[in-house]
């Protein structure tokens, strides 16, 4: 069954995917940034990165800001 002809289910799911982890993404990279120390601006900058690169932004945050967090030493 076509919704307005033009989308079926498979569809619906593929673009329900799509716009969740476009919400998503960006959530969850903004409270790890959040929850985190960095060293001077950075925490600023990915902040701004993720919000003004809403797709680009986590992805990027996620695979190299990660590895810029301060670790702390938690007993």
């Amino acid at each position: 069954m076509y919704i307005l002809g033009l989308l079926g289910p498979q569809e619906l799911i593929v673009i329900f995917f799509v716009f969740g982890m476009m919400l998503l993404l960006p959530l969850i990279a903004l409270i790890s940034i959040l929850r985190n120390s960095f060293e001077g601006n950075d925490k600023l900058i990915w902040v701004l990165v993720v919000l003004l690169l809403p797709v680009l932004g986590p992805i990027l945050y996620f695979l190299i800001g990660r590895n810029k967090r301060i670790r702390e030493n938690k007993l």
